[in-house]
């Protein structure tokens, strides 16, 4: 086999001085073939082993029988059918091969993302606990919007999974870029879109904010792959080294986080910062609605004689002067406010611990004195000068058919009158 230096010397030789082939050869020590051969090639030599073939070759045939009968067979059960003694390795590369002829290929497509799109949501649940109070520590969900044109990210842990906390997030979220994407990008999540259809409350989300609501085939994560990316950005890049002391504090770091640094990072498609080219996203969406949408957990209760109202597995205190009055219960990502003909009767904290009771002390001073004056209400004597009817017994007994009524008397004639 002729040298690389053998190979770039005739071509030099024969193109730069225009050496004869035959002189080329004997200047060289080559055979004329040689340099023959050297000359019609375009390129370098490169030594190449020839193939002895692989252990595998011989269970070929089976295992294109094995993925005809059942494509998505794992190699490792192949390897049993086939009692396959040797390395996996060598048997998975080989069915990798082998099994695309049967399954097809499902080649993904690069997207253009025009400005104002679209904004792909996503939850992502972070593996730290984090404590809520009441000695309880959660795994608590963080909902991320990715805009798809300019990559520009938001991120909010919020308490839970149903529907009027997802949207309270996502109004939070779109607030905070000051305008709304034409299209909001989901997966089937439950408290979304469980059957691939929009929930009504989210429909009504959607249409007051003037946006279409995208959901996402099932089994396909791809559809959102750019939120799902970027959470496993926030596994690597956000997580490590920290601690969070509860959901606001993990909250405030993750707004500083992504101001800082993830916002500020250069991204190879846009040969740009997220920062930078946000403007050029937002104006091309559509401008906030004049009024905000309906988000959080909302009902209606009659309020009972127990001054507590439950929302998701926790109890907190009304106003006792409202009981048995139909009061609105509204929560929102921080509070609880309960509204009974207009006016708050309750206004908390939210708690993000589970089955706690939440009592306003207001609230106990207002039920003590309202039972004060009701017990003595019941405790005021009769006046001695209020009369007071009663019924001979003989009225109940006739009532119950417990005796018959006296007959009437006779009429009087006129002589026994006189």
């Amino acid at each position: 086999m002729i040298t690389m230096e053998d190979w770039a010397e005739i071509r030099r030789l024969h193109r730069a001085e225009k050496m004869p082939k035959k002189q080329i050869a004997e200047r060289l020590g080559v055979s004329r073939t040689t340099v023959y051969r050297a000359l019609e090639s375009t390129e370098p030599p490169k030594y190449q082993r020839a193939s002895k073939g692989s252990i595998v070759d011989a269970v070929v045939p089976e295992i294109h029988k094995l993925l005809k009968d059942a494509p998505r067979m794992p190699a490792t059960v192949i390897a049993e059918r086939l009692q396959w003694q040797h390395s996996m390795t060598i048997l998975k590369d080989r069915v990798r091969q082998i099994r695309p002829l049967y399954t097809g290929v499902d080649p993904a497509d690069r997207l253009e993302h025009a400005p104002g799109e679209a904004a792909q949501f996503d939850l992502w649940f972070p593996e730290p606990k984090i404590p809520v109070g009441f000695s309880q520590v959660r795994v608590l969900p963080v909902l991320v919007m990715t805009l798809t044109f300019s990559r520009f990210l938001r991120a909010r842990m919020i308490p839970s999974r149903q529907s009027g906390d997802l949207l309270a997030g996502m109004w939070h979220l779109i607030t905070g870029v000051g305008a709304v994407s034409k299209s909001l990008i989901w997966d089937r999540e439950a408290a979304i879109a469980p059957k691939g259809k929009p929930l009504p409350a989210v429909q009504g989300f959607a249409g007051t904010i003037a946006a279409k609501m995208i959901i996402a085939p099932a089994r396909d994560p791809e559809f959102k792959g750019m939120t799902e990316r970027n959470n496993q950005f926030f596994e690597t890049s956000f997580l490590p080294g920290r601690t969070f002391g509860s959901p606001q504090d993990f909250n405030a770091q993750m707004e500083a986080w992504l101001e800082t640094r993830a916002n500020q990072r250069l991204v190879r498609s846009l040969g740009d910062r997220p920062v930078n080219v946000l403007d050029q996203d937002r104006a091309a969406m559509t401008a906030l609605p004049p009024s905000p949408p309906a988000v959080g957990l909302n009902f209606q209760i009659r309020l009972g004689r127990d001054y507590y109202v439950r929302v998701d597995t926790n109890d907190y205190s009304v106003d006792p002067r409202y009981i048995g009055r139909l009061v609105q219960v509204t929560t929102t990502l921080e509070r609880i406010l309960v509204v009974c003909d207009g006016e708050t009767v309750a206004d908390h904290p939210r708690c993000w611990a589970t089955a706690q009771t939440i009592t306003d002390p207001g609230h106990v001073a207002t039920a003590k004195m309202l039972r004060a004056h009701y017990n003595q209400i019941r405790r005021r004597p009769v006046g001695r000068d209020t009369e007071v009817a009663y019924r001979p017994l003989s009225v109940y007994d006739e009532l119950f058919g417990l005796r018959s009524a006296p007959a009437a008397p006779a009429p009087v004639t006129e002589q026994e009158a006189v």
